[in-house]
């Protein structure tokens, strides 16, 4: 007889029977899972490699990179001090304000009222001043090619008061660098060779948080200065200038010496200054009015 319809004939044994159906290996299972082990213990090996590959060269070169992208600075400014305690100071202008009056009088002012009113009446130290900068290297490798001091402002010496310092004017300190502000193209110079400037012979190098301390006199005499430090720096065979402000964030001020000022005050020993009496005026300025 034929097959049902619709059926397929179905395959037939030596003795005529249908064959069972064939049944799947029992090992497939085994090796399956055999290969997903050996395939994760390569994926981790080759995670670990990539990872001391990334690891050696974040160590070496990519904190750089990552630093550069973002914009960081090459070196950074760890301290900028100007030596004020024992030198004479200018004003722009006298303190005649009576809100100003009692800062700059008071004995109960605080330090940063007093230097905040310094700060409006452009307080600038007088003849020469001592400055230290700590800068601190931010790549692996990177070395400081230039610094001068820069003239944002030149105007007339100082005359709207004059503060005496309590100690006399300070000495000049023995440090290595040394730039006058009166000459045309003002740079740093040594006192053994002034002719040479500086950084025309030496440049400093810095790695990643290694700090160098720089204690500079600057002077000036003819006028009233103020002006900032510029450095020119060289990371990774780019040159990157950074600008470094005084301690307030606005520039350095500087200002010669006046002939005469429209008021003089010394250093009162109970905080703030003290109205300087008239005899000690004209001794120190002859040329003052009334005198």
């Amino acid at each position: 007889m034929g097959n049902g319809r619709g059926g397929k004939p179905g395959k037939k044994c030596q003795d005529g029977e249908n064959a069972p159906p064939a049944e799947e290996n029992p090992e497939g299972g085994g090796w399956k899972a055999a290969r997903a082990w050996v395939a994760g213990i390569v994926g981790a090996v080759l995670v670990a490699a990539a990872g001391a590959v990334f690891t050696a060269w974040l160590g070496s070169r990519g904190t750089d990179v990552i630093d550069r992208v973002s914009g960081a600075p090459p070196v950074t400014i760890g301290h900028v001090a100007v030596e004020t305690d024992d030198r004479d100071i200018a004003l722009r202008e006298p303190v005649t304000d009576p809100e100003e009056r009692r800062i700059f009088l008071g004995a109960h002012a605080t330090d940063d009222e007093r230097q905040a009113l310094l700060t409006r009446h452009r307080a600038a130290v007088i003849d020469w001043m001592n400055i230290t900068v700590v800068l601190v290297g931010n790549r692996s490798s990177m070395r400081i090619v230039d610094l001068k001091p820069r003239i944002v402002a030149r105007k007339s010496v100082s005359d709207g008061a004059y503060l005496k310092a309590a100690s006399g004017s300070g000495e000049v300190g023995t440090v290595e660098l040394r730039a006058d502000l009166d000459k045309a193209a003002p740079r740093f110079v040594t006192a053994k060779d002034p002719g040479v400037r500086y950084f025309s012979t030496k440049q400093i190098d810095l790695t990643r948080d290694e700090r160098v301390t720089l204690s500079m006199t600057i002077s000036g005499t003819e006028a009233y200065y103020e002006f900032d430090l510029l450095a020119t720096v060289l990371a990774e065979e780019r040159a990157e200038q950074l600008v470094i402000n005084g301690p307030d964030g606005g520039p350095f001020r500087l200002t010669g010496g006046g002939d005469t000022y429209r008021s003089f005050s010394t250093t009162s020993s109970l905080g703030g200054w003290a109205p300087m009496p008239a005899a000690e005026a004209c001794e120190l300025f002859p040329k003052t009015r009334k005198c």
